[in-house]
């Protein structure tokens, strides 16, 4: 495995496009599948490089919490993956990833690009020869917080909105994962009955009364995407994970993981606290990809574990410091008034991979 700098990028950007315009020549195949429209055997050389071609994926916020657990559980499948880096920190951050073995050694290629987030074009070419992208949306509040301001909303969505435009008009994309939240989706006027599932929405001026900026951001964000997605026709999959956790999340995902608990109390009252473990939740990321064969928009809640007993609440506030005192009353008085969260449809994907914690 080695990481390819933005310079060598260049050169095996116009080798690829070399060997698929090749390939183009005995195959054509449109974006919104995978038909051969000019059936028949294929020789060795372009159904070798065909195969190249459908394992070479584009991952932004590569160098991430999550980022880097999907990036192995892609290599683990025999991707090839480029990570989008903004600035030389980054590329430096990849290469000590590789030296300190957080990177898993593969045969596959990981490929640094630089590109702007900001910058459609600059993503574009960024994309440009990858089957898919994912795009994990990893932030730091440019205010230099360890938070998620107001402010962040409109990054948020403005850079899922280049990225689902960047996916949109670069030819070799098909399919893109975007990573939302579990917040995107639990802020809603809820009682005892109420069942929370992929089909859930949090309600916009709720978050905005109670200024949570985080799960409006991710909110307002998947929203964009999948607009955009639906007049394309590029194939997208969001996926709502609870607090991403693992080991020492809370150090290496500050901003996230204290964006997330805004509101912790009220979540935790109403059974709507949950987390899910980042080495799952990246396994499951390139399950839904390689699903996205059979469908064409896909949304799924992830979690495994729901916090609901006091142990569990004290756990938690030791690993994020969280302030648990008027929520352990809360344990005692509400613990029978609760909603019930459902990752089924996600556990239906995964039933031979994991074990599943279905809620319902």
């Amino acid at each position: 495995m080695g990481i390819v700098c933005p310079d060598e990028s260049k050169r095996i950007e116009i080798e690829e496009f070399r060997r698929m315009l090749l390939s183009n020549a005995a195959v054509h195949r449109t974006k919104a599948g995978d038909e051969i429209q000019n059936p028949g055997q294929l020789p060795a050389t372009n159904r070798h490089n065909r195969e190249l071609e459908e394992k070479k994926v584009c991952v932004t916020s590569g160098v991430s919490f999550l980022g880097i657990a999907i990036v192995n559980q892609l290599l683990l499948r025999g991707y090839s993956v480029r990570v989008i880096v903004e600035k030389q920190e980054d590329l430096e951050k990849l290469r000590e990833m590789e030296i300190s073995g957080e990177m898993r050694q593969s045969m596959n290629t990981v490929e640094a690009v630089m590109a702007r987030l900001n910058d459609i074009e600059s993503l574009s070419q960024a994309f440009s020869g990858c089957r898919g992208v994912f795009h994990t949306a990893a932030f730091v509040d440019p205010a230099g917080l360890s938070g998620y301001s107001k402010s962040m909303v409109e990054v948020e969505v403005l850079v899922t909105k280049n990225v689902s435009q960047a996916c949109a008009i670069t030819p070799s994309v098909r399919n893109c994962v975007l990573t939302s939240s579990l917040v995107a989706c639990v802020w809603q006027d809820i009682n005892s009955s109420t069942i929370i599932d992929h089909d859930c929405w949090s309600d916009e001026s709720l978050c905005i009364d109670k200024k949570l900026w985080y799960a409006l951001g991710k909110l307002k964000a998947e929203r964009v995407a999948c607009n955009i997605a639906r007049e394309s026709g590029f194939k997208l999959a969001t996926i709502c994970p609870g607090l991403v956790t693992g080991p020492e999340f809370i150090s290496r995902n500050p901003t996230p993981t204290i964006a997330y608990l805004k509101g912790a109390e009220e979540m935790f009252r109403n059974g709507a606290l949950a987390t899910v473990d980042v080495n799952r939740l990246a396994v499951e990321h390139v399950l839904v990809f390689e699903d996205m064969k059979n469908t064409s928009y896909n949304r799924y809640i992830s979690f495994d574990q729901v916090v609901r007993s006091e142990e569990e609440l004290e756990k938690l506030a030791r690993e994020t410091g969280i302030d648990i005192r008027s929520m352990r009353s809360n344990w005692r008085t509400n613990s029978s008034n609760i909603v019930k969260l459902s990752n089924a449809k996600l556990c239906c994907l995964m039933s031979t991979i994991h074990r599943c914690h279905n809620e319902i």
